[in-house]
């Protein structure tokens, strides 16, 4: 019999190998060696932190080393059969994890851990597991103990299904141009994108998707308004029973979702999901979370409503335009943006070529923390297009590593992520360095031409790196909270953000830019003219942060089973009440929002602006003291994980609480 890639003790997994067939063979082996240690810790009478902590994180760091390749290629890499495999292997894992979450000798064993002769960081591990416990339903009687895991494994099961239609739509619907002139208006980097799409489906001229770059090209370039449309439509009913192909309709699993949910918080004793999610965040209800969106809305709304009139009256007199669209708005946008400040948000792509970019991520990296990123070429990767980096510190030492992967392609889901390959884990002799993986949705290469990326994408890149240096620059040896792991999720977002700020940075932009024709680098004119537009329709951007965010906790905290999730008409309160732009009543944006219904974000969306308030104070001490800031950031935030309270990694960082003022400062609000 072949090994099982998934079960090799190796540091790096073999993904060329990986089959669909190993999936369920890899997760029984897996679950069957957890129980078998759980017996050993449980049975063992043990209450010491070798005997009970560590050999918990030894089961655990087998669990995720195996799961987390199979996990990754569902992301990257579907396939129907990978998919159907997946499914089954994921449900058997949600179950175990259920149980494991609720063993009572586990729960005893850790309840005999004396605190008092351990480290800061094993005792606070000790603290989370004891508290992770309790929220996994140990606490609760039987028959409550058993409804609870069936609630964990459905909606595991659920959220894969969501994610799956919100992809499955997103391929299902494309349109073949033959006609360049429907193309008006967009660039020829932009053309040759949806060539290359219509290559992949042996077709000629060109053909429009709901791939990011392609929606991104007609909304914001096409003269074409039914185009626009059409598109705009399209994106906005994926996964719904508005789209063109109903059949991948989410309106049920939302539901259901929902439903499960309410249920599962209140046998934990909690009046709502969003008082249980709030339960491991930094703020203390979800009341407070909703009052910090509230203010900031107040702010922001005013300058939302000046920017709304001054593009109406600007579309008006422009394209004769009276009444906005959705699909107008960011075409509108870009016309204002290349008329009153100079800048053309396509031609500044130029500037950006991916290789270039990716030298100066890495020479920021190297400036900030003192580690390099050497690319390797003999790791088994998905895809011919991924890129693997060892991480280096100063002297040369091997201490991490990253996957990239920037592409869009057929098979991998939107948007932009990080997760974790391997955790950061010193077992005795053993020492498990922390691997991630980073994925984007950049445009392909085209012809000749490397990727260009948008302005915007080179802040998506930089954002999830901060993620990743997250993970990889943790010097905490537990996996359960080093790097990412155990970190208040309203709090995670730090790092990512903070780093978004360098997209801002002349000395950065300089080495991160070089013309795809001249090799000159970014000039100084074109980046003054970024900065006065930089927060160009900043309230507007803001506005629908803050719509998401409250969307997504008021559907969870006043969730009611006799009147159901009420989804479309909590979202119109929501916008009656927050937004200045209303979109047409087919819109279904719920349908495709993955970071609540498939994601980590339930009730949970509102940490991004969270986040972003710790951020914009965080960079601050960059202007105040230079490289001493990066150096205490990477010690007392992205080394420490969840070895202490964020709050505190924060007060370590900065000398003091978060202030409020540089949130509204960073969007040009006045304080």
């Amino acid at each position: 019999m072949t090994t099982n890639p998934l079960l090799a003790d190796t540091d790096l997994p073999d993904f060329a190998a990986v089959r669909p067939e190993h999936l369920v063979p890899a997760v029984e082996t897996l679950i069957a060696d957890a129980r078998a240690a759980a017996d050993r810790i449980g049975g063992s009478n043990a209450s010491d932190f070798d005997g009970v902590v560590l050999a918990s994180e030894r089961a655990g760091f087998a669990i995720a080393r195996g799961w987390s390749p199979a996990s990754h290629l569902h992301s990257v890499a579907d396939t129907p059969e990978l998919r159907t495999a997946y499914a089954e292997a994921q449900a058997m894992l949600a179950e175990y994890g259920m149980e494991a979450g609720q063993d009572p000798r586990m729960f005893a064993a850790f309840n005999r851990v004396d605190l008092a002769p351990l480290s800061e960081a094993e005792a606070r591990s000790v603290e989370l597991t004891r508290r992770d416990f309790r929220l996994s339903g140990v606490a609760l009687e039987e028959d409550a103990k058993a409804r609870f895991r069936a609630i964990g494994v459905e909606l595991n099961r659920l959220a894969t299904e969501f994610g799956n239609a919100v992809l499955d739509s997103t391929e299902a619907w494309s349109e073949h141009i033959t006609d360049e002139a429907m193309l008006a208006g967009l660039t020829d980097n932009a053309k040759a994108i949806l060539a290359t799409y219509a290559a992949e489906k042996a077709l000629d001229g060109w053909l429009v998707t709901l791939r990011e770059p392609s929606v991104q090209a007609i909304l914001t370039q096409a003269d074409d308004r039914d185009l626009r449309a059409r598109v705009a439509r399209a994106f906005a009913t994926r996964a719904s029973d508005q789209a063109a192909d109903p059949s991948h309709d989410n309106s049920a699993r939302i539901d259901e979702i929902l439903a499960l949910r309410h249920e599962a918080a209140q046998l934990l004793g909690f009046s709502d999901a969003a008082a249980r999610s709030v339960e491991t965040k930094m703020a203390q209800s979800a009341d407070e979370a909703l009052t910090f969106l509230s203010d900031l809305a107040a702010r922001a709304r005013p300058l939302a409503e000046a920017e709304i009139a001054e593009a109406t009256a600007y579309a008006t007199e422009t394209f004769g335009i009276t009444k906005l669209q959705p699909w107008d708005m960011g075409y509108v946008a870009e016309h204002m943006r290349r008329e009153r400040f100079g800048v053309d948000r396509e031609a500044i792509r130029a500037y950006f070529p991916l290789p270039r970019v990716m030298d100066g991520t890495v020479a920021l990296i190297e400036r900030l923390y003192g580690i390099r990123l050497v690319e390797r070429a003999d790791v088994s990767v998905w895809n011919d297009d991924v890129r693997y980096y060892d991480v280096q510190d100063k002297d040369g030492t091997v201490v991490a590593g990253v996957y990239c992967d920037f592409y869009a392609r057929a098979g991998k889901r939107g948007g932009a992520w990080m997760d974790v390959c391997r955790p950061r884990f010193r077992d005795a002799d053993r020492f498990h360095r922390p691997i991630a993986y980073l994925v984007c949705n950049f445009p392909p290469v085209t012809g000749d031409k490397p990727a260009l990326l948008a302005h915007s994408d080179v802040v998506t890149l930089l954002h999830e790196f901060g993620h990743v240096l997250h993970h990889l620059l943790t010097e905490v040896d537990l996996p359960s909270i080093g790097g990412i792991s155990g970190v208040e999720w309203d709090a995670v977002e730090l790092p990512s953000q903070f780093m978004e700020n360098f997209a801002w940075d002349r000395d950065t932009l300089t080495s991160l830019s070089a013309h795809v024709d001249t090799g000159e680098s970014l000039p100084e004119a074109l980046f003054a003219k970024m900065l006065a537009a930089r927060r160009f329709q900043a309230g507007l951007f803001l506005l629908r942060q803050i719509e998401f965010a409250t969307f997504d906790l008021t559907l969870h905290r006043d969730y009611d089973p006799a009147r159901g999730g009420r989804v479309m008409d909590i979202l119109n309160a929501v916008r009656a009440q927050v937004a200045v732009i209303h979109p047409p009543e087919w819109n279904r944006f719920p349908h495709s929002f993955s970071h609540i219904f498939a994601g980590g974000y339930a009730a949970g969306y509102y940490s991004y602006l969270w986040a972003e308030l710790l951020s914009a104070d965080a960079f601050a001490a960059f202007a105040e003291e230079g490289q001493a800031a990066g150096d205490r950031f990477r010690r007392e935030v992205l080394a420490r994980g969840a070895s202490r309270p964020a709050a505190e990694n924060f007060k370590a960082f900065r000398g003091r609480a978060p202030q409020p003022d540089a949130l509204l400062r960073h969007h040009g609000l006045a304080a």
